[in-house]
């Protein structure tokens, strides 16, 4: 097949969606098909261009056996309603002008949660007339609400009027989460059109190794119990409630709070563990992804955080396979939903409800104290890896893409969930 795939994101930038967009793109060029990325100049989360990139009308590159068409775009950092949109605005605008210059693909896919790539890729594969496939990440615009940017109103109304339609209209939908497919569902979008395929982690780059001692010594961390947050640091996230328990342990000298990535909210967090003094809060910057092995090492503990929302209880973050493939204990702070079972049915770590700062704390000192239970976390965490490996989750959408290339009409979803 000829793949032609939208997501704003894309490597160097190490988000999920990055991140998934391209290793599952290698098992598709390995399978032997032609994948196309369109996407633009890295800038996210700062919105700055990395060192060394232009943002120019059309770049091309061979990554990986990939073809990689970036565009121009207006660049924003990730934070503000009105110039994101403006930006997610241009992407679509721009990577819809160069997909028609390509050739022409069997499928277009665009991926949220930059909802306007959706749109793009919706309108290029009618002016293409080939499947367009939504890969839903996020249930955007609902998120925006979530965290805060935009009040309920005729705007957000009129963008989920856009959001119905493109469901409707793809030959496809591919869900990162089964709450994500019960929400389409009550909806009223067919359920038989929703495929199933939630992240997963690459073996190949994650297994378990020992801790990283040069840079533990250059970080400050030798000796210490590190509980790492490895991410974007945004408003769905709700860190701060990762201070208030660094507080409440900042007697404990062996307790270190590690945060390494970037976003709308890292400054704030850095100026107020700075104002409250907190010798147990130690921040590094976005690193590149083949750094992320080695991040990942200095962790005895994994930390994955989400805002207490109920909107944030459909989402399974993708740090948590990264953590599994390291053979890592999780502590999952989130409201109860799809990432929780997950935790708790494949008994990888603890899960903590979102918002209770004294019952995080507690579950580090529970973690610190009990070997016993890290031992025996660490290894189901390493178990349940297998099971939500990329390559499995790489066949599983690429079924998907050859279901709408065919035409089938049997009940896809059925099929390839996973």
């Amino acid at each position: 097949m000829n793949i032609v795939f939208l997501t704003e994101n894309f490597p160097p930038e190490t988000n999920a969606a990055a991140t998934r967009v391209y290793e599952r793109a290698l098992y598709w060029v390995k399978a032997g098909h032609r994948v196309t990325i369109l996407t633009s100049a890295p800038n996210f989360p700062q919105g700055r261009l990395f060192d060394g990139w232009q943002n120019r009308w059309r770049q091309v590159q061979d990554v990986d056996g990939m073809r990689v068409v970036r565009v121009k775009t207006y660049i924003s950092a990730n934070e503000g309603f009105a110039k994101r949109t403006l930006d997610f605005v241009s992407f679509m605008i721009t990577a819809y002008g160069a997909g028609l210059f390509e050739s022409r693909p069997d499928v277009i896919v665009a991926t949220s949660p930059q909802f306007f790539a959706a749109i793009g890729g919706w309108a290029l594969a009618a002016t293409r007339r080939v499947p367009f496939i939504f890969e839903l990440g996020d249930l955007w615009p609902r998120s925006i609400t979530a965290v805060g940017a935009m009040r309920e109103s005729p705007v957000i109304r009129a963008l989920e009027a856009v959001e119905l339609f493109l469901y409707r209209r793809s030959a496809a939908v591919v869900a990162l989460t089964h709450a994500f497919k019960a929400d389409l569902v009550r909806r009223a979008i067919p359920p038989e059109k929703i495929a199933v395929v939630i992240n997963g982690v690459d073996l190949p780059r994650y297994a378990p190794r020992p801790r990283d001692t040069e840079l533990a010594r250059q970080w400050g961390l030798e000796g210490k119990f590190v509980l790492g947050y490895v991410g974007t640091h945004g408003m769905a996230h709700g860190l701060i409630n990762v201070l208030d328990a660094a507080e409440m342990l900042r007697d404990d000298d062996r307790i270190r709070f590690l945060f390494v990535g970037a976003g709308a909210e890292r400054q704030m967090l850095m100026d107020e563990a700075a104002r409250r003094n907190l010798p147990n809060v130690v921040f590094q910057g976005m690193q590149p992804k083949e750094m992320m092995p080695r991040i990942w090492s200095l962790c005895d503990i994994a930390l994955v955080h989400l805002k207490d929302d109920p909107a944030f209880a459909e989402v399974i973050p993708s740090k948590i396979f990264e953590a599994m493939g390291m053979g890592l204990p999780l502590l999952l702070v989130a409201p109860e939903g799809e990432a929780s079972r997950i935790i708790q049915s494949d008994r990888a770590g603890l899960w903590v409800p979102a918002a209770w700062p004294q019952q995080l704390a507690d579950a580090a000192r529970q973690l610190l104290d009990d070997s016993a239970l890290r031992t025996a976390l660490a290894e189901a965490s390493k178990t349940a890896a297998n099971s939500h490996s990329r390559a499995y989750q790489a066949q599983r959408f690429l079924d998907v893409m050859e279901l709408a290339v065919a035409g089938a009409s049997r009940d896809r979803a059925g099929f390839i969930d996973s």
